[in-house]
């Protein structure tokens, strides 16, 4: 032992102010010894003695650093660092309890034995090791400190639920990662402490802690050890850990001594569990809060006097028993495994031949496996480095310099950071050991600048990855109480002092996404708090935007420019929809109020413009009777009505009312009652989103592409889609409703009983392949029967412009001389007509501004095939070209859509009840389902062939003649011919 002084052993649980104690009776003295059991806490302490007597004379002495002023005094160390043979005035070993460590205890043990101060030694720790220690030194006095604050048991808390300024305890690394990546989500953020970390990253991470950055701290047990921090509340999120070989239960000792870490000076403290740890025994718990622990019974023990004549020696003096009682020698250890795998290399053994060398040995086994790869690598590695030091006496500059450059990088992730901090510790020792290389200032600046560089770029990656700056600057101002800065750029991004926290969309905040939990919430509070005034500004330039920059879309939204900012809700009429706005509620009442109102006048306008002819109908008050009623149900149909839906309505309606009602644009088809003007593009799409609100769709569907004279047939579509969007399904395809009433027309003039063709024009305004046609033709009611037949040469072709035959008996009954409808005496059904006067009656230029004709393509015409490219072309000349041709034929039935039934006819003036609309739109005879005659049948009774004048019915009286359509280019013509 080397000095009678003074000793004393000042012991009680944390936050007594053992080591402040220490500290005050150092500096007491003229020189002074203090050794610390962390780095971390070593450098703590330094930094406070330095503060009170500068750098000069204070030295810092750990395994990775050393500083040692030519001047000094008084030397911080860590307790394996400490000097020795120095004889300081004073001497203090902080946390003694660690006498009974597995791992470090024999070096605690070792100084409680052989350590002293000339005038005072101090040994700071638990009460626990009273008795070992009254037991083992002799003349010792003990000086017993209570706990300046209260600690309580505050059991079970999800971390969600963590109180501010609380410290998680985890015991691995991918335990505190996940602790602390969770209150990044809910907290706004963590700092992280382990003792794996470099002095430089450990404070950075300390200080955001401190300074109120963030208010959770997430750490291992290394806090347990005399780091002083500003703790309320401590939590463990496991009650095992893993020993360095196995797993086992904390004592409560232990427990107790990260405990204590809550409360600091005469702020009380509590303590509890989170997580998976299940609640304490209130047995331990107890003994936590009143500072009751089983006393420490064995002490691990190395021995101190080494022989170093040979390795075989020196492990067998490392291995030697204790003597005293109570001392328990400690297991094997990573410098004697070192040790033992050198030993048993030929070279190595070979080099290690005199006492010296086994010293060298010995000391370059005592590095410690900062990396912690394998013992096999770790050896590898010492073994390098003892036959320089042996061949050289110093590692060479070369071989260390290519070293430190592959370590010193700092890009990569946490791990790749923290793995290369701990391969430059090792390098950092080396530099620290006096003699070790040829230019120790050098070396030692080297590693130290490198450990900084990666020491800082690692706090930078543990700040991006758990601590979100943005939530901690808000939680501060509100805290504080201050009025929140915050700016809206023009594409909406939301900044509150100065860090993004969302945008603005319309009148909704819509926050980061990357925010979650309790920070979301944070944020979410901040930015609207801050946002008010934003929000009636842009009200106000809503309130003042044109039409233009307002729309809908076809699911019944409302947006100004690229944002939502509401909706439409069904209303009382279906013309009259009503708006449900997006405004948070931050924004107020009378910002939603403002919005509101434009909106809906937005969307009035929009109505009113789009469906004019429909305004006009519903206001017309000459309108009376059942064409009044009838322009109800044109309203209600949003312009478009199927004619075999309303069938009796239109039978009953007379010449008068039909011609008021064509004065607003109505058209009465063979198939559909509907408003050209109304199936332009722009209606449609206002017209399918009404229908969708009235029908209370889920999803709306969507319009057609405009300009397309058929479209697939969409069979998943609600009923009703086909006829809002302006056409009607004919089989796999859907042909619009002014086109289809154009090929009814053509279709009059064809003899649907003997079969005929399709013609060129047909094909050109359907825009229809012949195949695609014939499905169409087939959906419409009529069979196709197809065949083939030698394509014959052309002969000398009629001119193009010949004047064509309007054949009479398509004409329909006027007002004054209405026409007989129904069956002739045989039965024979009279042709399908349409109830406009003549298909030349239908608007060429309204039909063109709906869309624009299709043009059938060259390769569909009835023509035929063209021949084979490869075919010689003399077989081109004789072989005969064959061509696929359909004939249709009317096949008696009809295409329905779900739910639609055949209307009941009205009776003509013979007497005979018609049908329901057939295929074309027109009454049957009293047979039913016959098929529509064109200009080729027969004429007159049973088996008489018809001639090509005027038809009549033997029944009725005679018809009156068609009117030339003025619009006709071949009208004069024709009106010459009657005249003669």
């Amino acid at each position: 032992m080397t000095g009678q002084g003074r000793i004393c052993a000042v012991l009680g649980p944390t936050n007594t102010g053992k080591t402040h104690y220490a500290i005050d009776r150092m500096l007491g003295h003229r020189t002074g010894i203090i050794g610390l059991p962390l780095r971390l806490l070593a450098r703590e302490v330094y930094d406070k003695i330095v503060a009170i007597r500068g750098p000069s004379v204070v030295a810092l002495v750990t395994g990775e650093e050393r500083i040692v002023p030519p001047r000094t005094q008084y030397w911080v160390c860590t307790v394996e660092a400490m000097p020795e043979g120095t004889g300081p005035d004073f001497l203090a070993i902080d946390e003694i309890q660690l006498c009974a460590d597995p791992e470090r205890g024999h070096v605690f043990t070792d100084r409680l034995l052989r350590a002293r101060g000339t005038h005072e030694t101090l040994f700071l720790g638990s009460d626990t090791m009273r008795s070992k220690i009254a037991d083992l030194v002799p003349g010792v006095q003990f000086m017993r400190r209570e706990r300046m604050s209260s600690l309580s048991y505050a059991g079970s808390k999800k971390i969600s639920r963590m109180p501010a300024r609380s410290a998680i305890v985890g015991f691995s690394v991918d335990n505190v990662y996940a602790i602390a990546e969770l209150l990044r989500r809910q907290k706004g953020g963590a700092a992280v402490v382990m003792g794996a970390l470099s002095p430089r990253t450990r404070n950075a991470q300390v200080e955001l802690y401190q300074n109120g950055d963030v208010d959770y701290l997430v750490a291992t047990d290394a806090i347990g050890m005399g780091l002083n921090l500003d703790i309320n509340h401590v939590a463990f999120s496991s009650l095992t850990k893993f020993d360095g070989r196995r797993m086992r239960m904390l004592m409560p000792n232990e427990l107790a001594q990260i405990a204590g870490r809550a409360g600091r000076g005469m702020s009380d403290g509590s303590f509890g569990v989170t997580g998976e740890a299940p609640p304490l025994d209130p047995e331990v718990a107890e003994a936590i809060m009143d500072h009751r622990f089983t006393p420490v019974r064995h002490l691990q023990w190395r021995n101190a006097a080494l022989n170093f004549a040979t390795p075989e020696a020196l492990i067998a003096s490392l291995e030697e028993p204790p003597r005293i009682e109570g001392l328990h020698r400690a297991r094997e250890a990573y410098d004697l495994i070192a040790l033992r795998n050198l030993s048993m290399d030929a070279e190595t053994r070979a080099r290690a031949s005199s006492p010296d060398a086994v010293r060298l040995l010995w000391d370059v086994c005592r590095i410690p496996d900062f990396r912690g790869i394998s013992h096999a690598e770790h050896s590898s590695l010492l073994m390098q480095i003892f036959a320089d030091l042996h061949q050289h006496g110093r590692v060479p500059d070369d071989w260390l310099a290519r070293q430190i450059k592959r370590i010193d990088r700092t890009d990569g992730d946490i791990d790749t950071l923290s793995k290369r901090l701990a391969f430059i510790r090792t390098w950092t020792y080396v530099a620290q050991r006096s003699g070790w290389v040829a230019d120790e200032n050098h070396w030692r600046g080297e590693t130290r600048a490198v450990e900084d560089r990666l020491s800082d770029a690692l706090h930078e990656r543990l700040t991006q990855r758990f601590v979100d700056r943005r939530t901690s600057v808000l939680l501060r101002r509100l805290k504080q109480k201050e009025a929140l800065l915050a700016e809206v750029s023009d594409t909406g991004e939301v900044t509150v002092e100065g860090e993004f926290v969302g945008r603005l969309e319309g009148f909704r905040f819509r926050q980061d996404a990357k925010a979650s939990g309790e920070e979301a919430k944070t944020i979410n509070r901040a930015a609207l708090q801050a946002l008010a005034p934003h929000f009636h500004l842009r009200a106000d330039k809503f309130y003042n935007a044109p039409d233009t920059e307002i729309d809908f879309t076809e699911q019944g939204g409302l947006m100004w420019g690229d944002q939502a900012v509401g909706k439409l809700v069904a209303g009382s009429d279906v013309l009259k929809p009503q708006v449900q706005v997006f405004v948070d509620d931050e924004a107020g009442q009378d910002v939603s109020e403002k919005v509101q109102r434009r909106l809906q006048h937005f969307i009035d306008r929009k109505i009113a413009a789009l469906f004019e002819p429909l305004m006009n109908l519903q206001r017309d008050e000459t309108l009376t009777g059942l064409a009044r009623g009838f322009a109800f149900q044109m309203i209600e149909g949003l312009g478009i009505l199927p004619r075999a839906q309303v069938a009796d309505d239109v039978k009953q309606l007379d010449q008068d009312a039909r011609g008021a009602l064509r004065k607003h644009g109505l058209r009465f088809g063979q198939f559909t009652i509907f408003m050209p003007l109304l199936l332009k593009p722009a209606p449609t799409r206002l017209r399918l989103v009404l229908w969708s609100l009235a029908n209370k769709l889920d999803e709306f569907p969507e319009a057609p592409p405009p300009g397309l004279v058929t479209v697939p047939t969409d069979a998943s579509a609600p009923e009703g889609y086909a006829t809002m969007a302006g056409y009607r399904v004919a089989g796999e395809r859907s042909i619009r409703i002014d086109m289809l009433e154009r090929l009814a027309d053509m279709l009059r003039a064809e003899d649907t009983r003997a079969g005929f063709e399709a013609k060129a024009d047909m094909l050109s305004i359907t825009g229809m392949t012949l195949d695609q046609f014939a499905d169409l033709m087939q959906g419409l009611g009529y069979k196709a029967d197809k065949g083939e037949r030698e394509k014959q040469r052309p002969v000398a072709e009629a001119p193009a412009d010949a004047p064509q035959v309007v054949d009479d008996s398509a004409v329909t009954a006027t007002p004054s001389e209405p026409a007989v409808e129904g069956a002739t005496p045989d039965g024979t059904p009279q042709p399908l007509e349409s109830d406009e006067t003549t298909a030349g009656l239908q608007t060429e230029e309204v039909l063109a501004e709906v869309a624009p004709e299709a043009t059938a393509p060259e390769s569909t015409a009835p023509e035929g095939d063209a021949p084979a490219a490869d075919t010689p072309a003399a077989a081109q000349d004789t072989a005969p070209e064959i061509e696929v041709f359909y004939t249709f034929t009317w096949g008696g039935g009809r295409s329905r859509r779900p739910g639609e039934q055949n209307q009941g006819g009205r009776q003509g003036r013979d007497g005979k009840r018609r049908g329901g609309d057939g295929p074309q739109g027109q009454g049957q005879g009293k047979r039913g389902g016959g098929k529509p005659q064109g200009a080729g049948g027969k004429k007159g009774g049973k088996g008489k062939p018809r001639d090509a004048g005027p038809k009549t019915f033997q029944s009725g009286p005679k018809r009156r003649e068609k009117q030339i359509d003025p619009d006709n280019p071949f009208a004069a013509a024709l009106k010459g011919l009657k005249t003669d």
